[in-house]
Parts: structure tokens; sequence; C-alpha cells
């Protein structure tokens, strides 16, 4: 075990914010959780890539900054396979194999940031495809115990960004594995959220693989976000809020055309980004934070902001969104 004393977190968390930590360790396997358990190091925060957290101050805990890597199919029949993911790799490193291997299932997920424990404490999605989609089971540790328990997608209860690792068990387990379903064969292309289609038109292609379904993709995200290593940001700050029919027919006639999803008969979905950049905010730069100019739903860091400047504009975004659309949009990056 390896533990590194009074630790700045600039480089560790993708808005690039200065922050310190009493310690940081980092965590290759299983047998270094225990020994963290064993030396009684507290308290305790758990760490992947960095790129869904706004560090407000400093953080009064070690840091276990996952680094379990590896992945290897672990089951399969002649329809699809059981992929077992160490948590600490990056998430679209782990799309980029499972393109490479032809098989189905994240390529809608491609170019998300992160790590891949983070993905189901989030529930990360992106072009109508959520992670629980092909979510079978991760391995975890309790922090407390050190007792080995094995979640299946029913316990995790998966919302839209949400599940219970950011409620009822937030920061009592560590991730170490993520075990995820992946089709051979038999599966369908998800190409009719945002401009996939219109990325696949252009192309000529009309009859996309998951292969091109990705590039668009990708595409698309590089076009819109910022790159962090250039632009501290966390990506999407908010979530899209989910209204009744009735609430969306209430703006309709106000705004005439506002981007939706149906999310079923009686709910939308309206991108945050459509109402922040309505409210005024879209391209704002205070002092050295601000909104992207390309893409409302991304607060960055210019250089040398804080984070508590930061999540000062983020409520005074949600407070402006609720006074002026009466619809309550909420931060989707965890706040330390």
């Amino acid at each position: 075990m390896v533990l590194l004393d009074n630790i700045n977190l600039k480089t560790f968390n993708t808005f690039g914010i200065q922050a310190n930590a009493k310690g940081i360790i980092p965590i290759y396997n299983e047998i270094n959780v225990f020994e963290v358990l064993a030396a009684q190091i507290r308290p305790l925060r758990i760490l992947g890539g960095g790129s869904n957290i706004l560090l407000t101050g400093d953080v009064n805990a070690y840091i276990l900054k996952n680094e379990i890597k590896g992945i290897e199919i672990i089951d399969e029949d002649e329809n699809q396979v059981l992929v077992q993911v160490g948590a600490g790799e990056k998430w679209h490193q782990f799309v980029l194999w499972a393109l490479s291997q032809n098989l189905a299932g994240v390529e809608n997920l491609s170019l998300i940031p992160g790590s891949v424990g983070a993905a189901p404490m989030q529930n990360i999605g992106a072009y109508g495809v959520e992670q629980e989609s092909v979510f079978h089971c991760l391995k975890a540790i309790h922090l407390e115990s050190g007792v080995r328990k094995v979640f299946f997608k029913d316990e995790c209860k998966f919302g839209y960004r949400d599940s219970i690792f950011k409620t009822l068990v937030k920061d009592q387990y560590f991730i170490t594995h993520v075990v995820y379903i992946l089709k051979k064969k038999n599966y369908t292309v998800r190409t009719d959220y945002g401009a996939i289609n219109d990325i696949l038109a252009v192309k000529g292609i009309t009859s996309p693989t998951i292969h091109q379904v990705s590039d668009a993709i990708i595409e698309i995200r590089k076009s819109k976000l910022p790159n962090p290593v250039e632009i501290g940001n966390a990506g999407s700050f908010f979530k899209n809020p989910v209204v009744p029919v009735e609430k969306f027919g209430t703006l309709l006639d106000k705004y005439k055309y506002i981007p939706s999803y149906p999310v079923s008969e009686t709910e939308v979905k309206i991108p945050a980004g459509w109402l922040i950049e309505k409210a005024g905010f879209k391209g704002l730069k205070r002092n050295n934070i601000g909104v992207h100019h390309l893409q409302a739903l991304v607060l960055v860091n210019y250089g040398d902001g804080n984070g508590k400047e930061i999540h000062q504009l983020a409520m005074e975004i949600c407070q402006t969104v609720q006074n002026n659309f009466d619809i309550i949009i909420e931060p989707e990056v965890n706040i330390w």
C-alpha cells in the first residue's frame, strides 16, 4: 500500500480545481483495500477519473484512487458475452475494447469521460442509452466491515443519473469490478437520438454498424463539448429535467419550439442546456469561470477559478431557470 500525504487534487479532477486532501492511496487490487482497512485509515473518500466532481474546498479525508484494471470475458454463448471490467479502467477505453471485439451495447456511450466504476454509480447515459441497459452486476467491498458483496441490477436502484451508490449506500462501498452483458449478434443500433442520423446521412450511411454509430457520436461530442485538457470542466453539469406533458404544452404556447424527448405517455424530457441558454447564461464569463459558449450544459474553469465560485454560479443558474420556467434542474456532478 502506498500513501501519499497532503496531496493537491488539481490534477485529479477535470475541472482543474486546486484543493488539498489529507492523502491519496492508489488502489490496484482488492488486497490494497484490505490493507487500508487493516491500517484503520479514516476518513475515506473514493475517486475514479475525477471527471464528475466539483471540489468546493479542501477534502478532510484520505482519497482511495481506483486503479484496478483489466478487461476479460468471463462467460459467453452464441449471442452474448459477460465482460468483467476493472473499476479503474477508463470508460471510453472499455468502449473501444468492445468495438474492437465487435461487441454491441456501449457504442452510444462513446467518449464519456470517467472510470468504469463511476458508470453504475452515476448510471451514465447518452444518446438514448444508459449503462443500466447492459449492466449485469458489480463487485464491491464494504469499507467498514471489509465484506465483499455482489450487487445485481435490481439492487442498484438505477434511475436517471442515479443509483443506490449516490444515496442509501453513498461512500460505503469500494467498487472493484463491473460486469456487463454485450451482444455478439441479434442487436439493433440506436440512432434516433440527437444528431446521430444527421451525421450518418451526410456520410451516406443508411445501415450503420456499431463502429459507425460510435464514430458519429464521437464527432458530435467533440464538436459540442470542450476538452478538459484545454478548458477545465466536468462535461454536462446538470441533469435534463423531466416534466409532465401538461407543463410542456404550456411552455410550447410561449416558445413554439422546444427540443424534447418523450419519456412516457405522461412525461417529457427537456434539455437543461436549452433552458439555461434561454435564461441568458450561455457563453457567460465571470472572472475565471463561466458557461461554455457552445454548450450551456457545461460549466467551465478558465484557469484559476475555484469550486465555490462554480457552485455559486450553478445555484444561480438553477434559481433563474426555476424562476423563468417553473422547472427545477439539478446538478449531475457530485459536489464535494
